[in-house]
Formats: structure tokens, C-alpha cells, sequence
């Protein structure tokens, strides 16, 4: 469903507030430097026309045909210069509870989910999401407007934890392509899907750019450092006992290589996938992954 931003939650207020507060602190505008190209879109994936060039532009997006027939330097307009949608969708798996640290997965992935977007709106960007749960799912219309950006992203920090073992297989994909509005950059917060990709999954990806991010917790890639532990599954919603055998690191192993394997099918790109531990700094692993992002696709198109 399409939902209206509520009454923004006192405590979702104030972790929005410090969120905006360090992107502020951090200069992260600061991203565009060089004239207005926005992180997320790169040069743009389809010609639309031609205008004038004017001084900041880039020089690389002159046409130099029409330059010498007209006698004044023109530049090539493509359609995500005019406008671009950014497009969050959290997917809010139950094993996302987990967390050997300070923080669970969830938390981290929730405050990615709400970086990008402010970003978005810093960068002049139209932006939307889409919270999916396994027993339903919330949709927030684009808006460039700040206001109804920190009502939905509230809605989301409100949202309580979804229960362990859902009932049936939690497959949000065939949602994502109904809900995603036409031309806009998707980026995906989640959990690596349990699952190939789907047929129609190359489809959506030629009508979207896709961006894949999840949070690794230490666990998931070296295991508990204690001879023996025990830990709560919220997947399974119950405790559990981890010990450091030959046997346990073996498994731990085939299990990381047949994850990454499904991660690399969803994302073929490594310039479409973002890994973020959850003992780092969220924001500077997402201004790291653009930056990067961003400079690869002016390389890619010059």
C-alpha cells in the first residue's frame, strides 16, 4: 500500500536528527564539487538533446558535430540530468535482528537506508521507499521535499522489528518491480537473498540501475572468536551453540563462498554492490561506495 507520512515518533526524530547532523559536520554536499552532478546518476544513460554549454559544465559532454555546424559549443543533455528518482527499498528480513556487536544489522542498514536518501534530497533528487516485511509492505511516493522524506523515514524507524520464521518464503522481488517508479535508480537494503535471481531479474535490471547494499556482521565473516557460545537466531527465534571446531569453520567457509555467490548473481557489477561492516562508520562507507561509483562511471563514459 501507499502510505501518508505520519506525525513524526519523538525517538525517530531524534536519531533523524543525528544523522542529518553528520552529514552537515562532514561536508558531504561537498560530494558535487566541480558544477551539479549528482552521485547517484553519473553521466546519465540516455541522450536526450543538446544545449548550450556553459562554463562549469563538463567538457566531455560536447557535441562536437553540432559545434562546428552551428559555431558555438553545444553540449549533450541526457535524461537523468533533468530528473532523477532514488529509490530505497528495505527489505526487513527477521535475520537482519542479529548482531554480535553494539548494534544489530537492522539498525545499520536502517540509518544506510536513511542516509542515502537525505543525500538524495541534498543532491536536488526526487526520493522514495519502500519498506517490505515478510507480512506486508509500505510504499512513500518520491518527493524532493525534506519534510515528508523524515516523515517516511520515522514511519520506518518506528516499525517494529518483523517476527522470526515467517510462515511462508519471503520473496520481495515481484513487489519491487510494481512498486518502482519508471527510470528510477533503485537501491536495494537487505539481506542477501536466500535464492537466484529470478528470470525476469535481468529485465528490471536493464529498465533500473540497482544498487545491492547489506551489512555484514564480524561473525558472518570470521565467526565467534570464543571457544563456545551461545547465540539467539532470529531467524529461527532461538538460542543456539556456536564452538570453534574444524568442522564448524569448514561449514562456516562453504557457507561465506555460497552467499558471496548469490550476492554475485544479483549484482554481477562490483560497482553495483556495497558490503558495510557493522562495527563501521555508515556514512563513511556510503560516501566511499559513491564516490568510487561516480568516478568509475565518468571513466566508463569518457
Amino acid at each position: 500500500m501507499t502510505a501518508s507520512p505520519p506525525e513524526i515518533d519523538p525517538r525517530a526524530q531524534t536519531a533523524l536528527r543525528r544523522l542529518e547532523w553528520q552529514l552537515r559536520r562532514r561536508s558531504v554536499q561537498t560530494l558535487l564539487a566541480g558544477g551539479y552532478r549528482s552521485v547517484f546518476r553519473g553521466r546519465g544513460m540516455e541522450f536526450d538533446q543538446v544545449v548550450r554549454y556553459e562554463f562549469g559544465d563538463d567538457i566531455r559532454d560536447v557535441d562536437w558535430n553540432v559545434t562546428a555546424r552551428l559555431g558555438d559549443l553545444y553540449r549533450k543533455v541526457f535524461v537523468e540530468e533533468r530528473e532523477l528518482t532514488v529509490y530505497a527499498v528495505v527489505s526487513d528480513d527477521p535475520a537482519l535482528q542479529f548482531g554480535s556487536g553494539a548494534a544489530s544489522k537492522r539498525e545499520v542498514l536502517l540509518q544506510l537506508a536513511a542516509l542515502t536518501l537525505m543525500l538524495a534530497v541534498v543532491n536536488r533528487e526526487r526520493a522514495g521507499l519502500l519498506h517490505v516485511r515478510p507480512d506486508g509492505s509500505t510504499a512513500f511516493s518520491p518527493t524532493r521535499r525534506r519534510a515528508r522524506i523524515l516523515s517516511a523515514l520515522a514511519a520506518l524507524f518506528a516499525a517494529p522489528p518483523p517476527d522470526p520464521a515467517p510462515p511462508t518464503p519471503f520473496a520481495p522481488w515481484p513487489l519491487i518491480s510494481q512498486q518502482a517508479p519508471q527510470g528510477a535508480l533503485v537501491v536495494w537494503f537487505g539481506e542477501v537473498p536466500n535464492q537466484a535471481p529470478p528470470p525476469e531479474w535481468a529485465a528490471f535490471r536493464k529498465r533500473h540501475p540497482v544498487i545491492g547494499v547489506r551489512v555484514e556482521d564480524p561473525w558472518e565473516r570470521d565467526g565467534p572468536t570464543a571457544q563456545g557460545v551461545t547465540a539467539y537466531d532470529p531467524a529461527a527465534g532461538q538460542l543456539v551453540w556456536m564452538n570453534d571446531t574444524p568442522a564448524r569453520r569448514a561449514a562456516h567457509a562453504a557457507w561465506r563462498a555460497e552467499r558471496e555467490a548469490r550476492w554475485a548473481a544479483w549484482w554481477p557489477n562490483p560497482g553495483d554492490r556495497l558490503v558495510v561492516r557493522a562495527d563501521e562508520d555508515p556514512l563513511a562507507a556510503l560516501v566511499g561506495f559513491l564516490r568510487a561509483r561516480s568516478a568509475g562511471a565518468l571513466r566508463d563514459a569518457s
